[in-house]
């Protein structure tokens, strides 16, 4: 990832755009009851932050076009380019189990789509960009703080290997917003596969309008799942993709410590990205019941709680295609139930394939889930370090081991040492050379991950007009698994001074 920091402030009014985005937009040509028409209201001064060139270049957008004041312009909402779509989409959503029948974009308005250079749809989509006929009295714009946290994490959730929505770009307005005091106000630049949601499906299911269901399956099926379109049973078909994509999106959630904070059914999304990153948090003391949500007040989203509520989340996703699932409820019932027992087998294989990979096992025998289990057993004993754990393993698999590391994040706690050497025995059952081992162990555990003080410190930063310290970051957090001298202490583990322990939702 490449991303530039501009210091100085940007001042435009209407005129004509040179700036060309190609868009194509889909969703657009649904009817009319799928979204509102508006457009984001100007702001006095927009300053860009960060640029994400590389992923400019991706949608095919020109990045120097849109450093220049006419693309700040269309960055920040003051200008809508031509094509455009403007649209605030229409959904609904269990929040924490309740079901709120009508969302919907509140702070957020489409841009558009882009077919990008990889041949892909991507949706272009401003964040805290005014208020939409959705904001339910809200003011539909976003402060500083959570618009540089979605940009980090979700740029780091990129470089680690997780589907993700992407940032493009991340501005100031030169206006303040009103939160529990005054504050910057700020825009993002969200980039996503779609915005489809399983809450978009309820939205329309609640109301019993079973032709925009079929409507919206259609063209998710067109978007995402086109292999779906080709079989006897489509809709069938599409359900079994979503809880595939979610069972193994959350396990690569679990397997990196990430706790997402919100997983209502507005926040789960049909192309299997992780999206919404406000309250979210990467542990670092190992807990199964840890949460850092201030609004997850009875845990329902702490991190050993997710595969479940992702399963919870499928549930309400596979109801509101009841009516397209068979030819009585009887049978589209049968039908659903089938589909959703499936969830664990998808959830555990995932899950132990990639922590397998974690622990340097290249093939698989019988045994390696209690190994993998037996592991996360005295993590939670020690209340170790999640990230550091699996990177300082690495080093006890070289040719010339050191468990130090590793030992030393556990201090006195029981049966570590007869773990390590099960671990070992189970080395031994593979031909890998401990050097090559090594260096798969280190390209799937990362050394760096956006940890919540490091964030946290960004935050505060960013609050005093010093955006240094957020381009560092980023710079850090693009290579998350390789070494890079003089940066070591964005590996470190937070002091207790340091340590976060709840983070918060940003609207």
């Amino acid at each position: 990832m490449r991303f530039d920091v501009l210091a100085e402030a940007c001042y435009f009014t209407s005129h004509a755009m040179p700036l060309h985005i190609p868009f194509d937009n889909s969703y657009a040509r649904l009817p009319g009851r799928f979204y509102a028409y508006c457009e984001p209201t100007n702001v006095r001064s927009p300053r860009l932050l960060a640029l994400n060139t590389s992923l400019a270049e991706l949608l095919g957008l020109d990045s120097g076009a849109l450093a220049e004041p006419d693309g700040v312009a269309v960055l920040a909402g003051n200008q809508v380019p031509d094509g455009a779509a403007s649209l605030a989409l229409a959904y609904a959503g269990h929040q924490f189990g309740h079901f709120v029948p009508q969302l919907g974009d509140g702070r957020a308005i489409l841009m558009g789509e882009v077919i990008g250079r990889d041949g892909k749809r991507r949706d272009l989509q401003w964040k805290g960009s005014g208020r939409t006929p959705y904001s339910r009295g809200g003011d539909g714009r976003a402060a500083l703080g959570p618009v540089l946290r979605e940009y980090v994490l979700s740029e780091a959730m990129q470089a680690l290997g997780v589907p993700t929505t992407r940032a493009l770009a991340a501005l100031t307005t030169g206006e303040d917003v009103m939160r529990e005091g005054r504050l910057p106000g700020a825009i993002v630049l969200r980039v996503a596969q779609s915005h489809l949601r399983v809450g978009t499906f309820q939205f329309f299911a609640s109301r019993g309008d079973v032709e925009a269901v079929k409507l919206l399956a259609d063209y998710a099926i067109s978007r995402h799942y086109p292999e779906a379109a080709d079989t006897a049973h489509p809709y069938r078909a599409l359900l079994e993709g979503v809880i595939r994509r979610q069972a193994t999106l959350v396990a690569a959630w679990v397997s990196l410590g990430f706790i997402h904070g919100v997983m209502n059914t507005d926040n789960t999304t049909i192309s299997g990205e992780t999206i919404d990153y406000g309250p979210c948090a990467f542990m670092d003391a190992f807990r199964s019941q840890a949460v850092f949500s201030a609004i997850d007040r009875n845990g329902r989203y702490a991190y050993g709680n997710q595969p479940h509520m992702a399963a919870w989340n499928l549930a309400r996703f596979a109801e509101t295609l009841l009516p397209l699932l068979g030819d009585s409820e009887g049978e589209a019932v049968a039908i659903a139930h089938a589909a959703l027992e499936n969830f664990g087998g998808v959830f555990e294989t995932a899950h132990l394939e990639v922590m397998s990979s974690k622990l340097g096992l290249v093939t698989a025998v019988e045994g390696d889930r209690e190994l993998v289990h037996g592991l996360f057993g005295q993590l939670a004993e020690a209340s170790a370090d999640f990230t550091l754990a699996f990177r300082t393993l690495a080093e006890a698999a070289t040719d010339t081991p050191d468990e130090a590391p590793f030992l030393a994040l556990f201090g006195t706690a029981r049966g570590v040492h007869e773990w390590l050497a099960r671990w070992r025995s189970r080395l031994a059952m593979e031909a890998l050379a401990p050097t090559e081992r090594a260096a798969g162990m280190r390209a799937v555990n990362p050394l760096y991950i956006p940890r919540n003080h490091q964030v946290e410190a960004v935050i505060q930063a960013g609050l005093k007009g010093d955006f240094g310290p957020f381009a560092t970051l980023n710079e850090v957090l693009a290579r998350p698994f390789d070494e890079q001298p003089g940066r070591e202490r964005f590996a470190l583990a937070p002091t207790p001074e340091e340590r976060v322990v709840q983070t918060f939702c940003g609207t």
